[in-house]
């Protein structure tokens, strides 16, 4: 199940959806805090958006007994669509974390995490 951003601060501590309620978003997965501009995470839940109306398409061709062959070609182009958002999350990541931990002297740490992250995500 997919939680709105409305519904997640719901499910967090008080002081921890407060803290995430500013313009800037922060995760803590690494050896540093991550900060993306809340434009950057906007143009990712849009992406995310329209992939998902794209899937409840998919999901209503099924019903309708629509030939294997669209369906395939549909699916085919939500895996574009989300390797388009993971190359999105991949080039955000070099450009405003990658740099910053090289600022500040973590990118050992930073570039481990990384190759953890893609040994997941690549076949």
């Amino acid at each position: 199940m997919v939680l709105s951003q409305e519904q997640q601060k719901e499910q967090l501590p008080h002081n921890q959806a407060k803290a995430e309620s500013n313009s800037e978003h922060n995760h803590h997965s690494s050896a540093h805090p991550h900060v993306h501009s809340e434009e950057s995470l906007q143009r990712l839940v849009n992406r995310l958006s329209r992939i998902e109306g794209h899937v409840r398409g998919i999901k209503t061709m099924i019903k309708d007994s629509r030939p294997c062959p669209d369906v395939l070609v549909q699916i085919a182009a939500v895996r574009g669509a989300l390797d388009r958002v993971a190359r999105m999350v991949l080039d955000n990541h070099l450009s405003d974390c990658i740099s910053r931990a090289t600022q500040d002297g973590d990118i050992d740490v930073e570039v481990e995490a990384l190759k953890s992250a893609l040994d997941r995500f690549l076949p």
